[in-house]
């Protein structure tokens, strides 16, 4: 929608004011594209997302990882289509938000599903697989905008409904996958998911694995109410809150400025539409290029030093972009060419910071931490405050870009100190530990969060002192 939004055609057809802005003479530079309307044809689709990801959880536990995925591609081939034919903002609306639904329900299982089928020592690189294709969707994205922005007068049409390529390799490929073992064991098939982590794992002898998925399984069938038992209960606690402030930090590291209206950010600074589009075709370019980094990397070095690294990159050019804007773009100028440029380059650096930290980790992080029996609750809450800031963002930006100017870097520059001092002290590292022994291995040995589980394991500590006791009386 980025690249959309700044062509003139669809400007046209459904934000006629905003086109008469964007040409105005004497128009103010940072509120070209203020317009709410303009704003929830992005950010409406987020807002459905969140709706959609709470169904999406009762289909994952229900009926597994797979068929959610199947439900998500058809949101997406309707929402697509809708799109490409809308003939008024109100189809163009309902369009994102089918578009919304599927990505509720895709966001919901794809992570679950890489988690559960990878083994722990490969589960941080293939996870990211996950971020690594969206950034190359991204990417797609921007070069068909490019080229379509020649089209005239329904060059926006082709990029709308040119979603519905990937949708249907996405319903295709869900036809021929596996469905995860921890799903077809958590529903009872138990010699089926005998059977397919044989199949993942490529070995006969996976005794081992399926009694500890087995275990935590016949755990997790105790807890009727998950989402009950993640809100109440003292030890559910530590990883619902990390699972959820990192998609709070995620969103307010201000990526959705970037990579939803970067042509719109780069036209503000000076650059004509065609030069805008390029400008985020090299931004999609270093998005994709970086999130390989991470897959290479986090298994590694682990999830905490990525995180803190790109923290500083991001803080850095942050601060060095708003500097630059409030120096050199007044209401009515261009921008030097030199410093438009300089500009294109940091925001290139801040891209490739949060390609290989904050934006694959924050979905990694997430799909690891929570427990079996409330994994899917624990998901959805972290899906949905990441929908939700993502919606706050998308709706609130090009109006704050218009009241804040330059500043809005620097809000978001706060944001980063603040995440990294989060980091440093809050998370636990997940690095190589495998999915259903975080409580053991993680939580409990954390400095602050361990501090949870003693009433626990205190009751425990009694529960285990009163049976032998009343064996000897029974005797």
């Amino acid at each position: 929608t980025g690249g959309v939004t700044s062509m003139d055609d669809f400007l046209i057809k459904f934000f006629p004011s905003v086109y008469v802005k964007k040409h105005a003479a004497k128009e103010n530079n940072y509120c070209k594209y203020d317009n709410e309307y303009l704003q929830l044809f992005t950010s409406s689709l987020y807002l459905a997302a969140i709706v959609a990801s709470f169904g999406a959880s009762f289909v994952c536990k229900r009926f597994g990882r797979r068929p959610t995925i199947q439900v998500a591609s058809v949101f997406f081939v309707l929402g697509a289509i809708l799109n490409a034919a809308a003939k008024n903002l109100a189809i163009l609306i309902i369009g994102r938000l089918f578009l919304g639904a599927g990505v509720g329900f895709g966001n919901q299982a794809v992570p679950l599903f890489i988690s559960e089928i990878a083994p722990a020592k490969y589960r941080g690189g293939l996870n990211i697989c996950f971020q690594l294709l969206i950034t190359v969707g991204i990417l797609l994205a921007n070069i068909i905008n490019y080229f379509t922005s020649k089209i005239h007068p329904n060059g926006w049409r082709v990029s709308l409904g040119c979603a519905g390529i990937p949708a249907a390799i996405l319903l295709f490929g869900s036809l021929i996958i596996v469905e995860t073992p921890t799903s077809l064991i958590e529903r009872g098939k138990k010699e089926d998911g005998v059977r397919t982590l044989k199949k993942i794992r490529g070995v006969e002898d996976v005794e081992e694995e399926f009694q500890a998925i087995l275990y935590a399984t016949e755990v997790a069938k105790k807890v009727k109410h998950p989402y009950k038992e993640l809100t109440t209960k003292r030890r559910n606690l530590p990883p619902l809150i990390c699972g959820t402030i990192l998609q709070v930090f995620q969103q307010f590291t201000g990526i959705n400025v970037i990579m939803f209206y970067a042509p719109v950010l780069f036209q503000t600074m000076g650059f004509g539409g065609d030069a805008s589009l390029l400008s985020a075709v090299v931004t999609g370019l270093v998005n994709a290029a970086s999130t390989v980094v991470a897959i290479v990397t986090v298994d590694r070095i682990g999830r905490k030093v990525l995180l803190l690294e790109a923290a500083a990159q991001m803080l850095v050019s942050q601060c060095i972009m708003g500097a630059i804007l409030a120096a050199m773009l007044k209401s009515t100028n261009a921008i030097p060419h030199g410093f438009a440029v300089l500009v294109v380059v940091l925001v290139c650096v801040f891209v490739s910071g949060f390609a290989w930290s904050w934006g694959p980790l924050g979905w990694l992080i997430a799909s690891e931490i929570f427990p079996l029996e409330i994994r899917n609750a624990g998901y959805f809450f972290a899906v949905s405050m990441n929908m939700f800031c993502t919606f706050i963002i998308a709706q609130a930006f090009l109006t704050m870009l218009c009241h804040m100017r330059s500043g809005i870097f620097f809000f978001f520059a706060a944001w980063i100190v603040v995440m990294g001092v989060f980091v440093i002290f809050m998370l636990p590292e997940t690095k190589g530990v495998p999915i259903d022994e975080m409580v053991e291995r993680v939580w409990k040995k954390h400095w602050y969060w361990k501090r949870w589980f003693r009433d626990e394991d205190c009751s425990q500590e009694e529960e285990m002192k009163e049976v032998p006791a009343a064996a000897t009386e029974d005797k």
